[in-house]
């Protein structure tokens, strides 16, 4: 017996497979094979840099999870993953990143083994972590399986947070409020940006209030002048010039569990329409905020913030909040509800957003979010930092 990492009581995971499993049979499938990294964490606790090879949970509607992986991974499974050791599977290397078989034709093999083999079996077909490749083997390896497209059946069961998950996405608020801070202090003009990044990843690994950091989901967004004309671009050696303003978009991250906020900052003096901006995007994100609560819907919330920036002069196209919670790259998100017109997703106590008003101008720039969590009595701001433009 190898010894254990665990991030959750078992009974927990217990829980999150009983309310997989209800939606599993409400689909008539009989397995799922889940492939995002975050959904197999979830369910099976498994927490490693592999996902850049073939990976798999594989749950049936009874009985413990398998997780299925490459085989140098194994060992960190047996150290993550809550099941027994027999539930751990491994193939071999030479399997990996090879024209001539592939890794899948092990996980049919272990689908057979379990009497899957004419079974109705739920993928997640539009997902970063499963391969054209990967379905056409399992096509190929079980001819009398139905494979069903279950993309989104994990995630949604993640929608609602237990107090142990609210309790990490707090962690992560306080770290993320660090990062926040650090930039404050370390930028001004003539300051290479890939030296004010540096420091932003010392800050979010180094944590806060005794919790240490995890690795975020999406690299610091950190653009400057025109490039904040756009939402995502990254960082160069280019210095840091008085007169323009940078948006960071960064997350503080514990556990896997993630705490995106963003805030923009201005090196000088401020052109009015940079207030006029800010005044716009905090009057219509309170009242999006009041909005946030529970019985309204998602769409409830982005019209409420539409109507009130419109109002004021500015528009936003595209949606102005997701949700958010245990992730891993390329994206914090949770890939189910967002706060757009058409979303009549209905708000329950324990969901988290980040609520993402960003506006992009025609010469900068302006992010000043929210991360949220949707109380019994409305929301809660995961993050304490001013909600306004800063300025240095």
């Amino acid at each position: 017996m190898v010894s254990r990492i665990y991030n959750f009581p078992t009974e927990e995971y217990q829980i999150r497979i009983a309310r997989t499993r209800a939606e599993m049979e409400k689909r008539g499938l009989d397995w799922i094979i889940v492939t995002d990294p975050s959904n197999m964490a979830w369910l099976s606790g498994y927490d490693g840099w592999s996902f850049y090879v073939h990976q798999a949970v594989l749950l049936g509607l009874s009985g413990d999870p398998f997780w299925w992986g490459r085989g140098i991974d194994t060992r960190g499974a047996l150290r993550t993953v809550w099941m027994e050791d027999e539930a751990v599977h491994g193939y071999d290397d030479t399997f990996v990143q090879n024209p001539e078989k592939h890794p899948h034709e092990t996980l049919a093999e272990l689908i057979r083994q379990q009497g899957g083999t004419k079974g109705r079996i739920g993928v997640e077909l539009d997902n970063y972590y499963y391969s054209a490749a990967a379905h056409q083997v399992l096509v190929k390896e079980l001819p009398e399986a139905e494979l069903i497209d279950a993309t989104g059946l994990v995630n949604w069961q993640r929608a609602v947070k237990s107090p142990a998950e609210i309790e990490y996405m707090r962690r992560a608020a306080r770290i993320v409020e660090h990062m926040h801070r650090t930039i404050l202090e370390v930028a001004e003009p003539g300051l290479p940006k890939n030296r004010l990044v540096a420091e932003i990843y010392r800050a979010g690994v180094e944590g806060a209030e005794g919790h240490w950091g995890d690795y975020p989901a999406i690299v610091p967004m950190t653009p400057s002048g025109i490039d904040a004309t756009a939402p995502h671009l990254t960082w160069d050696e280019q210095p840091m010039r008085e007169g323009e303003s940078t948006f960071f978009e960064i997350a503080g991250c514990y556990r896997r569990y993630h705490c995106p906020q963003s805030r923009t900052l201005f090196l000088g003096h401020i052109p009015d329409k940079f207030r006029e901006a800010e005044k716009a995007v905090v009057e219509a994100t309170e009242m999006a905020l009041e909005a946030a609560k529970p019985g309204n819907t998602c769409e409830d919330i982005a019209i409420a913030f539409n109507t009130t920036l419109n109002k004021l002069g500015f528009e936003k196209d595209g949606r102005c909040g997701y949700a958010i919670g245990l992730s891993y790259p390329p994206d914090w998100g949770e890939r189910t509800m967002s706060f757009r017109r058409g979303d009549k997703t209905v708000l329950e106590a324990g969901m988290t957003f980040h609520f993402m008003p960003a506006l992009w101008l025609d010469d900068g720039g302006i992010e000043i979010t929210e991360p949220i969590l949707i109380t019994e009595q409305g929301h809660e701001c995961f993050s304490s930092l001013p909600r306004e433009l800063n300025v240095k």
